[in-house]
């Protein structure tokens, strides 16, 4: 028979990938016996590493049971336990619990029941929500409509629902070419502009990564941004929507996001470190005022068949036990501020590094080929990728993407699990060194 890697199975591209073998901790190795350091946790969802005992100890224990029970027909006691647990650790006001298997599900089911809220209301006018540009919350055609990354959107937009955008807090590169503080948070007040031209009666929501992820690379917004938001969408009736799929569950050095400012959003969208990689999990959190509203009106029109299974919530409240026990948010704001210098320290040797940026273990470094003016390598140099090979060259994992809507600029995320040491902190910058230096002389030699 022809080996699968022949051609059988296919992805986004056709580029020749190592084959796993077995991963421990936060070091993965292939089938031909190399090692890598994951530097950034898969796709900043391994927050617990590999091969944690207590998951392997919790899946065994649920596999004496089941795996699987259907919602709408059983309940089961780790799905009851976890939504506790979640509204133990969780904001206050958000005391509802939706179950769905990753992330993309969490904000398609976020929007859903925004808009389904105020369908019951008799506010069915309201159906536009309003992201930024750029973002990423999803790869599902309802949130493709939120997403903002052009590469993504543009096959798919005749059969998309287009939303209004307003621009991210992009202070690197601003879109109206200000600077703090003499900028006024411009971006920011642009989402009243923005509600006031479409009328607040038909606006929904507005909807937003607290700190940005795969699309803007760790991006962290001006202290007061959240503030002016809260206000606009309190003035104007409109939704509050926290896209926490990626920032959730420590990452951040907070056990979520939105508490470095005090936001208190009406739905918050979860999954990635939900489920530590060891189980496709995820939720959405709700005031129950939304969610009485709508369940009184009908139910909630929307479901998926995995959703709230008992394997998956066994495993995410173990994950979220884990995380408490062994400090790991503690852990990730101290091994993160390690981290953040130590890529500071290589900014300063290898020139294109224009922007060391994040909090936590969410950060990213932006290339530029000139750091004065911050003029970004031209699209075609590839400059994410060609350093993501140089890293792997390394033995090191790295996450590449472009911050200018996916079209151009180059930057790569460093976000490892949340288990990593002070010592292995200090491996990675020795990896990750080496292959700036290469990666370096290639782009300024060729440019």
């Amino acid at each position: 028979m022809q080996p699968a890697s022949d051609g059988y199975l296919f992805y986004q591209n056709r580029k020749t990938l190592p084959i796993i073998d077995r991963a421990e901790g936060i070091y993965m190795w292939d089938t031909k016996g190399k090692q890598y350091l994951d530097g950034c946790s898969g796709a900043v969802v391994a927050n617990l590493g590999y091969g944690n005992k207590r998951i392997e100890q919790a899946i065994n224990r649920q596999a004496q049971k089941t795996f699987f029970a259907y919602r709408t027909q059983f309940e089961s006691e780790p799905a009851l336990q976890l939504a506790a647990k979640l509204v133990e650790v969780s904001a206050p006001h958000l005391n509802k619990v939706f179950y769905v298997s990753g992330g993309s599900e969490a904000m398609e089911a976020a929007i859903k029941l925004c808009r389904q809220y105020f369908y019951a209301k008799g506010e069915g006018s309201r159906h536009l929500f309003i992201s930024r540009t750029p973002s990423y919350h999803g790869s599902t055609l309802g949130v493709l409509g939120l997403t903002a990354y052009s590469p993504l959107e543009n096959p798919f937009r005749p059969i998309t629902k287009a939303h209004p955008k307003i621009p991210a807090p992009y202070c690197y590169r601003c879109r109206y070419g200000l600077s703090r503080p003499s900028c006024g948070l411009a971006c920011a007040w642009e989402l009243e502009r923005v509600i006031q031209e479409q009328g607040p009666e038909n606006v929904a929501a507005f909807v937003a990564e607290p700190i940005g992820g795969a699309s803007t690379g760790a991006l962290v917004p001006p202290e007061e941004y959240f503030g002016i938001i809260q206000q606009i969408c309190k003035k104007y009736g409109v939704m509050l929507i926290l896209d926490e799929v990626m920032t959730g569950f420590g990452r951040t050095g907070k056990l979520f996001a939105y508490e470095h400012w005090g936001v208190e959003a009406d739905i918050v969208g979860l999954s990635k470190g939900m489920g530590a990689g060891y189980y496709p999990l995820g939720a959405i959190m709700a005031r129950h005022e939304i969610t009485d509203l709508v369940l009184d009106s009908g139910g909630f029109q929307h479901g998926h068949t995995y959703a709230g299974n008992p394997m998956g919530c066994a495993i995410g409240l173990e994950a979220l036990q884990i995380i408490e026990d062994e400090q790991l948010v503690e852990r990730s704001a101290q091994m993160g501020a390690k981290l953040k210098a130590g890529l500071e320290r290589l900014a300063a040797v290898h020139a294109i590094i224009g922007e060391v940026r994040g909090r936590g273990l969410l950060l990213a470094l932006e290339l530029v080929q000139d750091r004065e003016t911050r003029r970004p390598f031209p699209p075609a140099t590839e400059a994410h990728n060609l350093l993501t090979d140089e890293a792997s060259e390394e033995g090191l994992v790295i996450y590449p993407r472009r911050p200018i809507n996916g079209l151009r600029g180059d930057h790569v995320l460093i976000a490892p699990p949340l288990i990593i040491t002070a010592e292995e902190v200090d491996e990675l910058l020795q990896r990750l060194d080496r292959a700036l230096g290469r990666a370096t002389r290639r782009l300024l030699t060729s440019n």
